[in-house]
């Protein structure tokens, strides 16, 4: 499919653009469905699976590290020409796999991702190159933890990221450097690939939803 030139105007302007209708809901449920229980029996069997706790105790996979590796129909999805071509339409180059991950957050405790820029880990260079093309698995909103963007950041320097006491695995820029007078929120059908620069600025707060 070919990218709109509106999106593609968007992305460069914003720093991220949605672009609905890319698959098929009934395309995406089975792979919701395989990544959670690929994820489930990682955690279970202690092999480096991030997990959600509840106040209550109850655990739940966050996390499904390189699915690419995981499963022949995830690698299917992952390359599926579709999305090669939205990403080709907004770089104009060849679109190629640097890395990938299944974020999951299960209803009422499914946590929050702290404001940070991509390319603070991946050091990747050029920037305009390095796009992350999140697909919405489920339908997405402010209740059940959409992505929220600071639109322009994408043109501003990657800042130094700091890591969060107990949670070695999240690094965050000062709070001062981030304006959230320009966040915006990225609702995402099913379906859907968000797509967003490398050093533009993102989060995603706590599932507070009866929702994945």
């Amino acid at each position: 499919m070919e990218l709109d030139p509106k999106l593609y105007d968007e992305f460069w302007t914003r720093g991220w653009t949605v672009v609905e209708g890319v698959f098929a809901a009934s395309e995406v449920e089975p792979i919701a469905e395989l990544a959670t229980s690929l994820s489930t029996v990682e955690l279970q069997s202690d092999d480096g699976a991030q997990a959600d706790r509840s106040e209550s105790g109850e655990v739940a996979p966050r996390k499904l590290s390189s699915p690419f590796l995981a499963h022949e129909d995830l690698r299917r999805f992952e390359l599926d020409p579709r999305l090669r071509s939205v990403v080709q339409g907004v770089i104009g180059k060849e679109a190629r796999l640097f890395t990938d991950q299944i974020l999951m957050k299960p209803p009422r405790f499914g946590s929050a991702k702290p404001y940070h820029q991509d390319n603070a880990y991946f050091q990747c260079h050029p920037g305009d190159e390095v796009i992350t093309a999140w697909i919405a698995l489920d339908d997405v909103d402010e209740s059940n933890g959409c992505l929220r963007y600071i639109d322009g950041s994408h043109r501003e320097p990657i800042l130094e990221h700091i890591p969060v006491p107990g949670e070695p695995h999240n690094k965050i820029p000062p709070a001062e450097l981030i304006d959230l007078k320009r966040e915006a929120l990225a609702c995402a059908p099913k379906g859907a690939v968000v797509c967003h620069h490398s050093q533009t600025l993102h989060t995603s707060h706590r599932n507070e939803s009866d929702r994945w």
